[in-house]
């Protein structure tokens, strides 16, 4: 590690990038671009983890995507329901991204859907938010 690192101001990125992803999140949703919504909701979680990372490490984040990877090397310990809704968010990166999967995901993103994993980002934030804050 770097002397002039700097680990609450790593922390302060992810925590400040996760939440105007968040804001993006929404505005996509608000404009019925649901997969592209998720995409970014994949991102909110992504970020607040690596912060979740940095604080408890000392340290630079892993490069990684995969929220379950990103949190179990961060310590963190996903009840059963935590670690499905973490796994499939984790897909959202994934079937946005590559072309092979945009359009049957596309399909798969209907307003309901698109509602429901909203809420699910929404509560893992909240979740994560909270473990930050201690």
């Amino acid at each position: 590690m770097a002397n002039d690192f700097d680990v609450q101001k790593i922390i302060d990125y992810w925590i400040e990038s996760s939440d105007e992803d968040y804001k993006t999140m929404h505005d996509l949703f608000h404009t019925k671009n649901y997969s592209w919504a998720l995409f970014i909701g994949h991102l909110v979680i992504e970020k607040l983890l690596k912060a979740y990372y940095a604080k408890i490490h000392k340290n630079y984040p892993p490069m990684l995507h995969d929220l379950r990877r990103i949190g179990e090397k961060a310590g963190i310990v996903f009840d059963d329901n935590k670690l499905i809704i973490a796994e499939t968010i984790s897909q959202f990166n994934i079937r946005a991204r590559y072309d092979d999967y945009k359009r049957d995901f596309q399909k798969l993103c209907t307003p309901e859907y698109g509602a429901t994993w909203i809420e699910n980002i929404k509560e893992i934030r909240l979740w994560i938010k909270t473990m930050l804050s201690d």
